[in-house]
């Protein structure tokens, strides 16, 4: 019987969205459009102190060269303050000042050139007083502002108001701030209503997307430690980017932020709504398995990190599902009684031992790049050619 070539998606262009995009209006942050039709960001924050330069810089280039498209920097004092101008003059990708407590600030982040700047009203002292001046001086700029309503920070009047902080009181919050701004003519908004509970998050962006058509940026705030913090964003951010609701996120782990940023990406490329990269695909073992899955998968894993190919790698451990599974894959392999068949788009190529899958994969992986037309540093695993 002829083998049956099986017609698989390019792997470059992601699935059709669940839901059509939220309509809303479109600020530019620096050189990233946000809002509208532009592609959804991901973002960042810097852990190091900000008045320490070079270390800034630093971790801004790693965050950069992980696919980071945003980064904000905290200005909690006037030498983080007096280093932006260097820092926003060098970034490769454009920075926002975090401003709490003091409004000062905000002024010296505009001038300094900072592509943004975030604000939190519930925490910045007589606030609403300085609307006007701030509104003037970012219109004068050319630049936009966050609202950034945190849970933790909400205004006390609002906390007597509902008794907590709820989703009714973060959008209140926020659509009064914007309401101010737009008392003097000023709408380069976007908003964020963070939560540490991701039903009352959801909940408030839901409200948010009913209630006005500013850009919104989505976070978890203070989601935890990175498994718990992966997984609270991943379940927020699914409901609302499915929904359409969303035009930056955040993903806000107690961890290194360029694992973060990663996270990010990976929820975007789950739902179709980013290019998808390099995706392996490996089964959760059970007692069919005749190979030790787990080994094999982060073996596979480590030998391919950091190659930036739009390629879906399957790493199967019997005979039940791994030959259906690795012929949907790009390149896959389904393993059992020492060797394992290798796939490659949907066609067995070849059979080897079990010491030689991973070495096989890597090869098979480079030759498929090629085919597509795409040059890999085999030192950075960077894509050449690829649009």
């Amino acid at each position: 019987m002829p083998a049956t070539h099986v017609m698989l998606p390019d792997p470059a262009v992601p699935p059709k969205p669940l839901a059509g995009r939220r309509r809303s209006r479109q600020v530019m942050v620096g050189s990233v459009p946000v809002g509208g039709d532009a592609p959804i960001s991901v973002q960042s924050m810097t852990t190091t102190l900000t008045a320490d330069v070079n270390s800034t810089l630093q971790q801004i280039a790693e965050l950069t060269a992980t696919g980071c498209q945003i980064v904000r920097v905290a200005v909690p004092s006037q030498d983080d303050a007096d280093a932006l101008a260097a820092i926003a003059k060098k970034s490769q990708i454009p920075v926002i000042a975090d401003i709490h407590f003091q409004p000062k600030y905000v002024f010296a982040a505009i001038d300094a050139g900072c592509a943004a700047v975030r604000v939190n009203p519930g925490n910045i002292k007589a606030f609403d007083d300085k609307v006007g001046e701030i509104a003037k001086a970012a219109k004068a700029a050319g630049i936009p502002i966050r609202i950034g309503v945190n849970a933790g920070s909400l205004d006390k009047r609002l906390y007597e108001k509902y008794g907590k902080a709820t989703a009714e009181a973060l959008v209140e919050s926020a659509l009064w701030e914007c309401s101010l701004f737009e008392e003097h003519d000023f709408r380069d908004i976007k908003i964020s209503v963070k939560h540490n509970d991701p039903v009352v998050m959801i909940n408030a962006y839901r409200q948010l997307a009913e209630a006005c058509d500013y850009p919104l940026h989505l976070g978890v705030t203070e989601a935890g430690p990175a498994f718990q913090g992966t997984i609270k964003s991943a379940v927020a951010f699914g409901a609302l980017l499915a929904e359409g609701i969303g035009d930056t996120i955040r993903v806000s782990l107690s961890a290194p932020p360029v694992e973060e940023v990663k996270v990010g990406q990976q929820i975007l490329e789950s739902l179709g709504l980013r290019k998808r990269g390099l995706e392996i695909v490996s089964c959760p073992s059970c007692g069919r398995a005749q190979v030790d899955v787990y080994k094999l998968a982060d073996q596979v894993t480590a030998a391919l990190d950091g190659m930036k190919v739009p390629l879906r790698v399957a790493v199967m451990g019997c005979v039940v599902n791994g030959p259906g599974e690795a012929r949907e894959a790009d390149l896959g392999v389904a393993s059992g009684n020492g060797k394992g068949q290798i796939f490659v788009r949907g066609e067995v190529i070849k059979t080897v031992p079990e010491s030689q899958i991973v070495e096989t994969l890597i090869e098979e992986a480079l030759k498929l790049a090629s085919v597509m037309g795409l040059e890999i540093d085999t030192d950075t695993g960077e894509v050449r050619g690829h649009e």
